[in-house]
């Protein structure tokens, strides 16, 4: 595999607009939840439905840390974005709880920024 697969929730609005977002700046494979295969399922954690994951050939990375790693696979302003956040204290702390407090109202958020799918023109997310 090539291609890390973003592996994100098919059935939130929000998840998909996030990553029609990233795909428009970075290269991914998008696999929805719905779409996984056994092996893929196989790497993920028990409990992989609660936030998105980032699959490559030698790691798993899911949640805070899932999206740092595909905001830094995204061009050199994503590389920068993620350098300069990792300076702070306590970075991964504030990654992880930022990502939650995100995830856990995506279907407020989604209320503004949604689509119905990941895949086609990617020019522009479909808002709703």
């Amino acid at each position: 595999m090539a291609v890390p697969r973003l592996v994100y929730d098919d059935e939130c609005g929000f998840c998909m607009y996030m990553v029609r977002w990233l795909l428009r700046f970075g290269t991914f494979e998008p696999v929805g939840f719905s779409e996984l295969t056994p092996d893929q399922k196989a790497r993920l954690p028990d409990v992989y439905e609660n936030c998105m994951h980032l699959l490559t050939d030698d790691a798993v990375y899911s949640c805070g840390h899932a999206l740092e790693q595909s905001v830094a696979r995204c061009g050199p302003v994503g590389r920068v974005i993620v350098r300069i956040a990792r300076l702070f204290p306590y970075s991964e702390r504030v990654r992880e709880r930022g990502y939650r407090f995100v995830a856990d109202r995506r279907g407020i958020w989604g209320r503004y920024r949604s689509c119905e799918h990941v895949r086609g023109d990617l020019s522009g997310p479909d808002s709703k």
